[in-house]
């Protein structure tokens, strides 16, 4: 693995993916790398059957969304003093997990990935797919995977 020069830490505000961000803090620190941390509020689809919702209600709930979540990695970020001297900039996005973190990957030239994992196994992992597992099989870059 080449040396980082830019961490990117997905985050759901989970006791995981702090410990993740731990971890990327840790080695942004380590290599004087830059951290992008990104939430991505998962969108609503605005029809299913016969059935909308309202465009303003769709507005409106992603407009709540990606207010609340700039807030709480604000607050995250308050939680570890690591994070000071580091160069780390924030994300809220609106998509899919997978697909909104492995396009912030690539927009922003990424060369790590550092994202929690539950550590599924058995028949659970051939069952249900993770945002990890998508990640490190899409991803361009290096990904680490922390377990928590």
């Amino acid at each position: 693995m080449k040396t980082p020069q830019k961490i990117l830490v997905p985050t759901d505000f989970s006791k995981y993916a702090d410990k993740a961000l731990q971890e990327g803090l840790l080695m942004a620190k380590q290599f004087n790398a830059e951290l992008d941390v990104v939430h991505v509020v998962h969108d609503i689809q605005q029809c299913a059957a016969d059935y909308c919702l309202e465009d303003k209600f769709v507005r409106e709930y992603r407009e709540s969304g990606i207010e609340s979540s700039k807030q709480k990695l604000k607050e995250t970020l308050d939680k570890f003093p690591e994070a000071k001297g580091i160069k780390i900039s924030t994300n809220v996005r609106v998509g899919y997990p997978d697909e909104e973190i492995l396009k912030e990957e690539k927009e922003k030239n990424i060369d790590l990935v550092v994202i929690a994992t539950h550590g599924k196994s058995g028949i659970l992992q051939h069952l249900m797919g993770s945002v990890a597992d998508r990640v490190s099989h899409g991803a361009k870059s290096e990904v680490l995977l922390v377990r928590a």
